[in-house]
């Protein structure tokens, strides 16, 4: 009976929805040449001076800078401009920088937006309408099969084609004229730019420019042009036409004019970053640096682990060649068995090993919270340090920068010895590890080092995050305790803080159903 149920409702499923067209046009294009010819590429050069192994790094640690360099960069674009993400939400500061990229289209600018398929479920017409414009383009990674608006239809697929389906397209780029981008951890939404919702993240990424800008634009055109990447227009018998372009514009510029008069947009005024960004003038930190990415698989094995110069390598490489300390900052932090040998063997010759995570009352995943608590205890036992961060309450909207600014943690970095920084879009858990095509910047500054472990000691200071520790030491059997400070008082609690008995029900009953590698 329930064969017979389960075949009448993928039948209904699939009769009620569309399937893409796989074989469509899909022409390669790549990023442009002598990005230091245009206006973006000459102003930043004379910060970063002639070297070719020297790039120029900004860090964009509040979302309000992250949200204006991103403006800016596609407000100074001449050229190209490409966004590559796994997330473009349908609200306030996401519409309006896809506004922004189309009136550099506009402009002249050659727009390329490609959009991970998990969240773009429903709004194949909706992206359709910008790709409307002849200077705009837009594909979508991995997607499914069915288009319907049916959610059920994608659960089944996912069912029955999960090692396919679970490859997502998690990098996140916006690049200008192929001399200037943004890389870290955030999507466009307004939660990852503090816009003023009650779940906003505290994220990280950071501005680069100079030769670096190109190893970005070469992974993303290799992801462009992969058969994972489906035009936008193989969704729809009939795309979009002009008129229903103009009228995507017009909302957009409705949008964009009661945006102005928000409190946000005074506030993102007053910061001047707007200017410096177009001027080229947004100071820079100076360094080598190299970018790391996931192998693009084809379709047919998409499924499989086959990756070329992935970041979780170049990560554990990284913290492997520690002298004097490692800084992990990670929203999921899932280390595995041989992670936890890895930084255990660390500790013992000698290495001070700190971590910054989420507490189950500040995650966004308790599922993955779950999988994080299987490790815990042996990694306090052997002398890591564990912090977890404490949600923040009733800020909402209010401009506090540091990592600790958001609801939720969801920076991911690395900081080894003071002087070697990570940045990108992988967490510390297998589905990064694993499943995700990702990317990230390895970039060798003490500046930036410092400045990172600055903002490491804030957020994980007793008012911002519980330090998780053992009631006996060194003993991985021993009741947890979690030391925090409020209202100027150490206090201690004897299970997870702030958590309501609810989560921490639904937690433990995840942790134990849901497989490692899928976390």
């Amino acid at each position: 009976m329930l064969r017979l149920t389960l075949a009448i409702v993928v039948a209904a499923i699939s009769m009620s929805c569309s399937t893409y067209r796989a074989a469509s046009p899909r022409p390669p294009s790549f990023a442009i040449g002598h990005p230091e010819e245009t206006s973006l590429g000459r102003a930043f050069s004379e910060q970063i001076g002639p070297s070719p192994e020297l790039s120029g790094f900004h860090l964009l640690v509040s979302g309000q800078e992250a949200f204006l360099a991103r403006a800016a960069l596609a407000e100074s674009s001449e050229r190209t401009l490409d966004l590559q993400y796994y997330i473009v939400a349908e609200d306030a500061s996401a519409t309006l920088l896809l506004y922004r990229a189309l009136r550099a289209a506009q402009r002249g600018v050659r727009v390329r937006l490609l959009i991970d398929d998990i969240y773009a479920v429903g709004r194949d017409f909706d992206l359709a309408a910008l790709a409307a414009h002849p200077n705009v383009q837009v594909r979508v990674f991995n997607p499914f099969t069915y288009r319907g608006p049916l959610g059920i239809s994608r659960m089944f697929e996912l069912l029955g084609d999960s090692a396919r389906l679970n490859r997502r397209m998690h990098n996140k780029l916006w690049i200008a004229d192929n001399a200037v981008a943004v890389i870290g951890g955030r999507n466009l939404g307004d939660a990852y730019f503090n816009v003023g919702t009650d779940n906003d993240f505290a994220d990280l990424d950071v501005l680069a420019a100079g030769p670096v800008v190109m190893e970005m634009s070469r992974s993303f055109d290799e992801y462009w042009n992969s058969e994972s990447a489906i035009p936008i227009a193989a969704f729809l018998d009939t795309p979009p036409g002009a008129a229903q372009l103009e009228l995507a514009l017009s909302r957009m510029a409705a949008h964009a004019e009661r945006f102005h008069a928000t409190e946000y947009a005074r506030t993102l005024r007053a910061s001047g970053i707007g200017p410096l960004v177009r001027a080229g003038r947004f100071p820079l930190v100076p360094a080598p640096a190299t970018v790391y990415d996931t192998h693009v698989p084809a379709l047919a094995d998409v499924g499989t682990a086959k990756q070329g110069r992935p970041v979780a390598m170049a990560i554990r490489r990284l913290v492997e060649n520690a002298q004097h300390e490692t800084i992990l900052i990670s929203p999921y932090f899932i280390p595995s068995a041989r992670g936890v040998d890895l930084l255990c063997g660390l500790v013992k010759r000698g290495v001070h090993v700190r971590v910054l995570t989420n507490s189950l009352a500040s995650t966004d995943v308790p599922v993955a919270h779950a999988g994080y608590t299987r490790y815990r205890p042996r990694l306090i036992a052997c002398g890591v340090g564990l912090h977890e961060m404490r949600p923040r309450v009733g800020q909402s909207g209010k401009y506090r920068p540091g990592l600790s600014s958001g609801a939720s943690l969801h920076v991911k970095a690395v900081v080894v010895d003071g002087k070697s920084v990570l940045i990108g879009s992988m967490n510390l858990d297998p589905r990064s590890r694993q499943s995700n095509t990702e990317i990230g910047i390895l970039i060798e500054s003490t500046v930036l080092g410092t400045q990172l472990a600055t903002l490491f000691e804030e957020a994980s200071a007793p008012e911002q995050a519980f330090r998780v520790e053992l009631t006996e030491l060194g003993n991985k059997n021993a009741a947890l305790v979690w030391v925090g400070r409020e209202d100027g008082k150490l206090v201690r609690y004897g299970s997870e803080p702030l958590a309501s008995v609810w989560r921490r029900m639904i937690a433990g009953l995840l942790g134990t159903l849901a497989p490692e590698e899928l976390l």
